[in-house]
């Protein structure tokens, strides 16, 4: 019994191992196969950088070696972090019209809507480990600097419209000790007391004559890099359809000039929830509101209607370019 059953294995390992042979005669090498497809189902393609790229107004040829390299990172990584990328984009159909025309009022350049894009990825809600918060990511002690109020109850810090008029004054505070819209950007970064610091030290005068810490050069080929591809996202493979878009969120404000014991009460004396309230004014950093005599705050609520995603609803879309229809 042991010799049939042995026969009969040794039968089936021999049939299998003439199967095997027979599949590969077709090719000369066990490689051979590999050739015809990749090691992986996924292709990931190496960016093609632009000849020139601008910021602020100014054109920036990308023939040097260094530049070339540093910007070639920053729109590889941008590229290819799908989802953060996406929501960037989505995000700004929201915030960038808010954003653009205070910028245009204070008289700084457009472009600097991308700041808060690599700041804070456009998260009102965004807090660093170094404790800056909100969609410009302000510390505390610079932003009340800047005019903007922390206390308690109240941190305009995650006030959209109140810290990018703060973030304004920065920017034309740094302009004018600088000249250059590259040096001020690069100082919100590192402070004007270091960029001033490494001008005098290195003898420099402008940005790319400096060498500086890594997270304060990247900052500026981030810029770059964050502009590029929200200038033309399918060409860098994001295909994005208008409804996919964050819309704007119609507020209906409401000035309050008295103290608030329960913020609960008041939503819900106002027809919303405290969530929604909550969310929509994240500068409200308590239950309740005091209200200092002669002081006023304006309370956003959302309007019931723009708070509902109907099939049939047609997102606004803040740049054409960024959709395919």
């Amino acid at each position: 019994m042991k010799r049939i059953y042995f026969f009969f294995s040794f039968l089936l390992v021999f049939v299998l191992g003439a199967l095997t042979v027979g599949m590969l005669a077709g090719y000369n090498t066990v490689e051979e196969p590999l050739k015809e497809r990749p090691l992986t189902l996924a292709m990931t393609a190496s960016v093609q950088l632009p000849a020139s790229i601008d910021l602020f107004g100014k054109t920036y040829p990308v023939d040097d070696v260094d530049f070339y390299e540093r910007l070639d990172r920053e729109l590889t990584i941008f590229t290819y972090q799908h989802g953060s990328t996406l929501l960037n984009i989505k995000r700004a159909n929201r915030y960038f019209p808010i954003i653009e025309p205070i910028l245009k009022a204070n008289g700084i350049p457009d472009d600097f809507k991308y700041l808060a894009v690599i700041e804070s990825s456009l998260d009102p809600k965004a807090v660093s480990p170094a404790k800056a918060a909100g969609m410009w990511q302000f510390l505390e002690s610079t932003g009340k600097q800047f005019g903007l109020e922390v206390t308690t109850d109240v941190d305009e810090r995650y006030h959209i419209e109140k810290s990018t008029v703060a973030a304004c004054r920065y920017l034309k505070k740094a302009y004018a000790v600088y000249g250059d819209w590259i040096l001020a950007a690069a100082s919100y970064n590192a402070g004007m007391g270091r960029i001033s610091d490494e001008l005098a030290r290195q003898k420099g005068k402008t940005f790319f004559d400096l060498y500086l810490v890594e997270e304060t050069t990247r900052y500026i080929y981030r810029l770059m890099a964050i502009k590029e591809v929200f200038r033309q996202p399918y060409r860098y493979g994001f295909v994005i359809k208008p409804d996919h878009l964050y819309p704007p969120v119609n507020m209906i404000n409401v000035e309050v000039s008295a103290s608030i014991p329960d913020l609960a009460v008041f939503a819900k004396e106002k027809g919303v929830s405290y969530a929604r309230l909550k969310q929509n004014n994240l500068w409200l950093r308590n239950r309740s509101l005091t209200v200092k005599e002669g002081a006023k705050y304006t309370i956003s609520l959302p309007d019931a209607k723009s708070i509902l995603r109907k099939p049939d609803t047609k997102v606004k879309v803040h740049e054409k370019g960024w959709v395919t229809e």
